[in-house]
C-alpha cells in the first residue's frame, strides 16, 4: 500500500509518498480502502506553518477527512461489515457528550490520517455514508460539515425564521449556509466579489454583503435586518473579523467561533465590551462528535443535500492539491480522489 507522510511544518515539499505492507485490523478495528480525501485549513497549519494547536505525530499520515469502503474487520467488530461505505470520524474516539482531552486524538494529527490507500480505524471511529453521496462528496463531511453542524445546533437552538450570518465561501461557511436553509433560516453571507456573491445566492443565501466595498459590513448586516441584527454567526475569520461579527449579532444572539481557522491576526479587540454591550454569547467550536456526525447525516439524507466541490485531484497529485488549496481561494472543497 501507498501512503503520504509528513512532519509538522515540513512544507508541501515535505509531503512524501511511502510504500509499506497493508495493515491488518486488530480487535474492534476496521480496515478501509480509502477512495477520496478532502483538504481543510488544518492541513495547512500542520504542513505549512507548523502551528496546529493539537499534537501531531512525527512522520504521520496527514489529512483528517476521507471516505471509502470497509475491506476487513477485526475480532469483535459488530456494527460494521465488509463492503460498508464509510467516512472516518476526525476525533476517532469522541462518540458523544462534551469534548475532552481524553477524546482529542484525531486523524491526520496524533493518529494517522486518510491520505493513504488503506486506513486502519477503530470501529467507533467510522460513520456510514449517506446513500446518495459519492465517495468524493462524502469525503467533504467529517471536518467542515460536522463543524458547521455543531456551530448551528449545539449552542443556541436554531429555529425557522432566524437569521444566520456566514463569512466567505470556505467549506465550513458553505455547509453552514446549506444547513441553515434546511432549518428554514434566513442567511446573510459575506464575500469578496460579485461573482462569488451570485454563487452564494444560487446556494440559497438570501442576501450577500461584499466586505471589500463594505469594510464595516456589520452596518450593512444591521440594515438588512432592520437594525435588529442576526441570531447566529458562524465566525471563521478570527480576530480580524470578530468585532464585526459581534456588532452584526442581535440581543442574546450567538457567535460560534471556529477553532483553527480563527487565528493569525493581531488586530486589537475589546471582546468583553463589544460582546457585553450586545448581550452576545461567544462559543468556540471544536469540530464535533460521532453523534453529531450521525445527526448531520440524517439531515443530509432526508434533504438529499449535496456538498460543494471546487476541484478534484488524483492521488498521485496530492502536492498539487495542497498548492491549489493554499493559493486558489477555492469556492467549496478540494478533493484528492482514488476512485
Amino acid at each position: 500500500m501507498k501512503s503520504y507522510h509528513v512532519n509538522l511544518g515540513a512544507g508541501i515539499a515535505g509531503l512524501v509518498m511511502k510504500e509499506h505492507a497493508i495493515l491488518v485490523p486488530g480487535p474492534h478495528e476496521v480496515l478501509v480502502r480509502v477512495r477520496a480525501c478532502s483538504l481543510n485549513y488544518r492541513e495547512l497549519l500542520i504542513l505549512i506553518t507548523g502551528s496546529y494547536p493539537l499534537p501531531v505525530k512525527p512522520d504521520g499520515v496527514p489529512v483528517s477527512d476521507g471516505a471509502g469502503e470497509v475491506v476487513a474487520v477485526g475480532e469483535g467488530v459488530c456494527s460494521v461489515r465488509v463492503g460498508d461505505r464509510v467516512t472516518g470520524n476526525v476525533f476517532a474516539h469522541w462518540t458523544d457528550g462534551p469534548f475532552t482531552w481524553e477524546t482529542a486524538a484525531q486523524l491526520g494529527g496524533s493518529l494517522d490520517g486518510m491520505l493513504t490507500e488503506y486506513a486502519l480505524l477503530p470501529e467507533e471511529g467510522v460513520v456510514p455514508i449517506p446513500a446518495h453521496l459519492s465517495f468524493e462528496e462524502a469525503a467533504t463531511l467529517p471536518c467542515a460539515g460536522v463543524t458547521a453542524w455543531n456551530a448551528l445546533t449545539r449552542g443556541r437552538t436554531l429555529q425557522a425564521g432566524d437569521t444566520v450570518l456566514t463569512l466567505g465561501s470556505g467549506g465550513v461557511s458553505l455547509f453552514a449556509l446549506q444547513f441553515a436553509k434546511l432549518f428554514g433560516a434566513r442567511v446573510i453571507a459575506t464575500t469578496s466579489s460579485e461573482e462569488k456573491a451570485e454563487r452564494l445566492k444560487a446556494l440559497g443565501a438570501d442576501a450577500v454583503v461584499n466586505y471589500r466595498t463594505h469594510p464595516t459590513w456589520s452596518d450593512a448586516v444591521r440594515e438588512l435586518t432592520a437594525g435588529r441584527g442576526v441570531d447566529q454567526v458562524v465566525e471563521v475569520g478570527g480576530p480580524s473579523t470578530l468585532a464585526e461579527s459581534i456588532k452584526s449579532t442581535g440581543f442574546e444572539g450567538e457567535v460560534a467561533i471556529v477553532g483553527s481557522i480563527a487565528t493569525g491576526s493581531s488586530t486589537p479587540l475589546d471582546v468583553y465590551g463589544t460582546a457585553w454591550a450586545g448581550v452576545v454569547t461567544l462559543r468556540s467550536v471544536a469540530l464535533g462528535s460521532r453523534a453529531q456526525f450521525l445527526a448531520m447525516n440524517r439531515a443530509i439524507t432526508v434533504n438529499r443535500l449535496k456538498p460543494v466541490i471546487d476541484h478534484v485531484f488524483p492521488f498521485e497529485e496530492a502536492k498539487a492539491a495542497y498548492r491549489y488549496y493554499q493559493e486558489a481561494q477555492p469556492f467549496g472543497k478540494v478533493i484528492i480522489s482514488q476512485s
